[in-house]
């Protein structure tokens, strides 16, 4: 599915495991620590999110600079690593451009 020989198939799995991280700290891991006092979900989960999420800016630079995206795409793509689900919605608008 992915083509990780890509920058577009290693920026597109990268996206997808970042926004899948984003989703399990705030579905899972926030209600949990708030709701049963349990706070080690969002430590580990915060932390590999935000080692996802350096992870995602480097490949967005990476598929960026090899298919010369317009400085609009590049800020989309940065706004969209930021809002729960954003990924999908840029990759809707990314693969009809």
């Amino acid at each position: 599915m992915y083509n990780i020989k890509t920058s577009e198939g290693r920026f597109s799995l990268i996206a997808l495991i970042e926004g899948l991280s984003f989703l399990f700290l705030l579905l899972i891991a926030m209600p949990v620590k708030y709701g049963l006092d349990y706070p080690y979900l969002v430590k580990v989960g915060g932390w590999a999110h935000g080692v996802l999420f350096m992870v995602y800016f480097l490949a967005l630079l990476d598929v960026a600079m090899s298919n010369k995206w317009s400085i609009k795409r590049i800020f989309l793509a940065a706004v969209a690593s930021v809002l729960p689900l954003g990924f999908w919605i840029f990759e809707k608008f990314w693969n009809k451009n």
